[in-house]
């Protein structure tokens, strides 16, 4: 376990999209860096972030158009009109957009053309302070950039269908069909470079503001990718695909703590020993880049790598299916001889087994403890607080998990009863007592997502699995930010040495 995992720190979950702002979702400009100082104020050392990348399938930060690229909807278009690529007057008049949720279509339609409009404005000259920057960030992303900007430039007249619907010679990347289309689509694919651009730049700016506030940021690397992605599409070999192109196995989980069917995520499994065989390089790729953007890394579903549940593509449910191997502990090897110390969390939820605790452990990284799970059981369940290692990050509840107020109110009677005799707690203040029952304990990292700091319920969940519709919405509002609130962090924070 590397000094970065070991410091013992307090934090909060919370999504950027989530920020308060004008413009119907959060975003990287002013009221995230207020964020950051507010974070600082109650004395949190950790800002742990969903992945960052560019939705697709529902909404679903899981389900990301690439594995490197970064969300546009999160660009800050204040910070555009800064730089010299919008005017003020541009950003109005915004529209009447909920302050307490994300309504993603509405969002599209009123970022995206100001978006292209600070694009044209910038190849056609203006903001000339950005253009080298520009082309050392393109010459630096390029192993992913070039596929992903033509990716992206492909589906815009296709309506947005997935790549196995495309022209066969397109979706089986022909040379000659792929000169063609970059040749016709050039000022697109420069839309989606410049995106990627400004993105990261303004997304370096505010992890630059973290760190000058003693902030480390936690990201988000999910196991699978998207089928419909522009990793999948331009490296089909490296995933269980069909002669079209299709998954042939799907990614999910059997029955478990959140659905009695499973998950079927619905992501291509990989096939692990084409990976081994290129040493690995995919993987090492999106690695760096994620570690080049965030301080530490959740790795999500982590058990994955050991084996994987495998369901058959034609399955409605993720009853059906059975484990494959994964590449064990060559993987992390490969990963730590190219990338050295490994500053990884390991979302090691749901069935565990010796082998996969083997896993994590052999490379001395930190588990995750979820209060919210802790009480459906006797002392000796792994997730009440006496029970943890000092090596682990304890949570009151995740972004699959409803808030712990909604989660206390709909648990059986027996767990609240349990849980209130533990913590020494009432109903009313149960929430507060579960913070600090996380903040206590000897894990080295203790977080809490911002609703359950806030004491709502169920109606500020975030996600909730197997639901198709309504995930990944909640947005606070900006007095939710008070000094009470930091002064009790901060009371939390110097009372438990974090």
């Amino acid at each position: 376990m590397s000094a970065t995992q070991d410091q013992r720190a307090g934090g909060v979950l919370l999504h950027p999209t989530s920020l308060p702002g004008p413009q119907g979702i959060g975003d990287l400009g002013p009221e995230a860096h207020a964020w950051v100082d507010w974070l600082a104020a109650c004395g949190c050392r950790l800002w742990q972030v969903l992945p960052l990348g560019p939705t697709g399938y529902a909404d679903s930060p899981y389900q990301s158009y690439s594995a490197f690229a970064g969300n546009p909807l999160l660009i800050s278009l204040h910070l555009l009109a800064e730089e010299g690529l919008l005017r003020e007057e541009e950003l109005q008049p915004a529209p009447d957009l909920p302050g307490e949720s994300v309504d993603y279509s509405r969002v599209r339609d009123y970022k995206q053309p100001r978006l292209a409009l600070a694009a044209e404005r910038f190849f056609a000259g203006s903001a000339p302070h950005l253009k080298q920057a520009y082309e050392a960030f393109r010459h630096e992303q390029a192993h992913w950039l070039e596929d992903y900007a033509l990716f992206m430039a492909l589906k815009e007249p296709q309506r947005g269908a997935a790549w196995v619907e495309w022209d066969p010679a397109l979706a089986r990347r022909d040379a000659d069909a792929l000169r063609k289309s970059m040749a016709s689509l050039v000022s697109r694919m420069d839309d989606h470079r410049f995106q990627q651009f400004i993105f990261f730049r303004q997304w370096r700016h505010l992890r630059e503001h973290a760190a000058e506030r003693g902030m480390r940021i936690i990201g988000d690397v999910p196991i699978f990718v998207a089928h419909d992605s522009a990793d999948v599409w331009a490296h089909p070999e490296l995933l269980k695909l069909d002669e079209r192109g299709y998954p042939a196995v799907v990614a999910g989980v059997p029955p478990d703590y959140f659905s009695s069917t499973g998950q079927r995520w619905g992501n291509p499994v990989y096939r692990w020993e084409a990976h081994r065989q290129q040493g690995y390089a995919w993987w090492i790729a999106r690695m760096r880049s994620a570690l080049a953007a965030v301080d530490l890394v959740r790795l999500d579903h982590f058990r994955g790598f050991e084996a994987a549940w495998e369901i058959p593509a034609a399955a409605p449910t993720a009853e059906e299916g059975e484990w494959a191997p994964g590449p064990g502990g060559p993987f992390f090897e490969a990963l730590r001889a190219a990338l050295g110390e490994l500053p990884l969390i390991a979302e090691d939820l749901g069935i565990i087994t010796p082998a996969v605790e083997a896993l994590r452990d052999g490379f001395e990284l930190p588990g995750m403890k979820v209060l919210q799970f802790a009480f459906g059981g006797g002392a000796d369940n792994p997730y009440l607080p006496h029970n943890y290692p000092h090596r682990c990050a304890v949570y009151t509840g995740t972004h699959d998990n409803d808030t712990t107020r909604g989660w206390f109110e709909s648990a059986p009677q027996a767990e609240r009863s349990f849980c209130l005799r533990y913590l020494g707690s009432t109903p009313q203040a149960v929430v507060w007592d579960m913070i600090r029952a996380a903040w206590s304990s000897v894990a080295s990292l203790a977080l809490a997502p911002m609703q359950d700091l806030l004491g709502l319920g169920s109606e500020a969940r975030m996600n909730l699995p197997g639901r198709i519709e309504g995930n990944w919405r909640w947005r606070m509002r900006r007095e939710a930010l008070s000094e009470e609130l930091a002064g009790a962090m901060r009371e939390l924070h110097g009372l438990y040495g974090r």
